[in-house]
């Protein structure tokens, strides 16, 4: 594919403040590591994103288990029903420093009913984290956002987690990471001992041992001893020495490192780690800084027919970012709307007037934050990379681009198909003007879909989710936050599809078939099962009924 070329932002002819400010942001983009934790659900991303920001030393100790009796939840899990349940249910974003490098790391959500909101964050990131769990492997979920980093072009660092337990063989896991991804493991670190007897592992770059020592309930930084291979030989004998020669077979097998083949999404560095234990965590953080990308030029612009943009916004050009997530109720003092947005280009100052791209009108920054989980401090200056909290942004929605000077709009976030629906419906018709705004409310956030028709009316309104688990949310912040209890009535469809104003009608007189509309103003037809769906398509192929996503039906 051949680029639009972009405007040329170098320093000939500027002035000399322009030019300072030009190697400025050069620098600062170059010292960013942004990037995502993503896995299936239990895995263990937030507790790895807990170990990875304890041994940066930005917190003292480390949650460890969520949702338990008398222990901590982690510090990016804030919602309620994330801290009893144990899960992350929202994504949320993380910056600290590390050996001289600035890490936004963005958390994501810990079940496959979120999934939508994982992809959201990945169309804000370099990088990945992907954890594999070492006893059960690659799960339908981990190949799922694997395919989407593929697709989107995300370099991909695997860690393999849990090596504290019994699991699969280590050459196993390595030969279904290439059989079921096509990915390339090339191990950087290597396990001593077997799943269930971590040892501690060898740095394959090195050849050097680096052992690990327990700590009480992994809330502290495990201790680590670096050592030769005679040393390691006489500490831990033969299982040193399988891994030595398990090492050679990779070796042999092309399994080394190559930077270049890494970031052009053929090959995935594998690690092998504990993040409960805090083993082997801080080769991840070392590894993130070293070998993962900096803040890239990102893409903007028409699309060719494979739906990938032609031309790219490069870090140096005038102020941009792009509006990845929006939520509410982080604060239960203020009750404020959080726009998360990623630094695509150029320099952020607090209080800057931006140009909101999908009205034309000016915005104001006033409001600007970094978010460290649940809390809060002012941020002044942001560079491309970082991730920003806008609050109380009303005007932003998901997919949305604001920029200074030069006019640049990014690709929309595309929407994930829903395949639970349920009607909406408020306990207290005296709250109604409550319902109604906090129904609107976690629409914007995209905590569901909502889709309204008239013959339902504004007083029933249909929920749409991708999984089960975003109505129950839905539920508790309809009544924690809104103080609107709702009731919901499951229908029976499992299908949407878009269609056009032209083919609605004809589709609504189609027995179990109902056409709503959702916010953004997309027509959607539900249907029971993709039986129907088929019929439909072989019996009347002049009406329009498309996925949502290109490519899935």
């Amino acid at each position: 594919m051949t680029s639009t070329p972009t405007t040329d932002h170098s320093t000939s002819g500027a002035t000399p403040g322009a030019a300072a400010r030009h190697k400025d942001v050069v620098r600062e983009a170059a010292r960013r590591r942004t990037f995502a934790v993503i896995s299936h659900p239990d895995a263990g991303k937030s507790t790895l994103t807990e170990a990875l920001a304890l041994h940066a030393q930005v917190i003292t100790e480390a949650g460890a288990v969520h949702g338990k009796a008398g222990r901590r939840s982690t510090v990016s899990d804030w919602m309620e029903m994330e801290k009893e349940r144990g899960i992350s249910i929202t994504s949320a974003a993380l910056q600290f420093s590390y050996d001289g490098h600035v890490v936004n790391l963005v958390d994501t959500p810990g079940h496959s009913d979120f999934s939508e909101d994982t992809y959201r964050v990945l169309s804000a990131v370099d990088a990945a984290v992907m954890l594999v769990d070492a006893a059960k492997g690659l799960e339908p979920q981990t190949l799922k956002l694997f395919r989407v980093c593929k697709a989107r072009g995300i370099p991909v660092i695997t860690v393999i987690n849990k090596w504290d337990r019994p699991g699969l063989d280590a050459l196993t896991l390595m030969e279904e990471i290439q059989e079921k991804i096509k990915l390339v493991p090339t191990p950087l670190t290597w396990p001593v001992g077997i799943a269930g007897d971590f040892r501690g592992v060898l740095d394959r770059r090195s050849g050097d041992y680096i052992a690990y020592t327990r700590t009480a309930g992994g809330a502290t930084r495990a201790p680590e001893a670096r050592m030769g291979g005679d040393a390691a030989a006489a500490q831990v004998g033969d299982v040193w020495h399988a891994a030595v020669e398990e090492s050679e077979l990779l070796s042999s097998d092309g399994a080394d490192h190559d930077q270049d083949l890494f970031l052009s999404g053929f090959t995935t560095p594998v690690l092998f780690a504990s993040a409960i234990s805090n083993f082997g965590v801080s080769a991840v953080l070392e590894t993130l800084v070293e070998l993962a990308p900096p803040a890239v030029p990102f893409r903007h612009g028409p699309e060719d027919s494979e739906g990938r943009p032609l031309e790219v916004r490069d870090v140096t050009a005038p102020f941009s970012a792009f509006v990845f997530k929006v939520q509410a109720g982080m604060d239960t003092n203020h009750r404020d709307r959080v726009a998360f947005a990623r630094v695509c280009s150029g320099v952020f100052e607090r209080g800057m007037i931006a140009t909101h791209a999908q009205t034309g009108r000016p915005f104001a920054t006033k409001y600007a934050q970094a978010i460290f989980g649940r809390e809060r401090a002012v941020i002044d200056t942001a560079y491309p990379g970082d991730i920003i909290g806008l609050v109380n942004a009303m005007a932003l929605k998901i997919g949305d681009t604001i920029y200074v000077d030069e006019p640049v709009s990014f690709p929309p976030i595309a929407t994930f198909a829903p395949e639970h629906f349920a009607v909406a419906t408020a306990k207290d018709s005296g709250r109604f003007k409550q319902f109604r705004r906090g129904i609107d409310q976690l629409d914007g956030e995209g905590v569901v879909q909502v889709l309204r028709s008239d013959l339902r009316g504004q007083q029933s309104p249909v929920l749409a989710a991708v999984g089960p688990m975003q109505f129950e949310v839905a539920q508790a912040r309809m009544e924690s936050e809104f103080g609107a209890p709702v009731r919901l009535e499951p229908l029976s469809y499992t299908q949407a599809r878009r269609t056009d104003a032209a083919s609605a009608p004809e589709l609504a007189r189609v027995r179990g078939v109902e056409v709503m509309e959702r916010n953004d103003g997309t027509l959607l037809a539900l249907l029971p099962d993709k039986w129907r769906v088929t019929v439909i398509e072989r019996d009347h192929p002049e009406l329009t009924l498309e996925p949502l996503i290109a490519g899935d039906r």
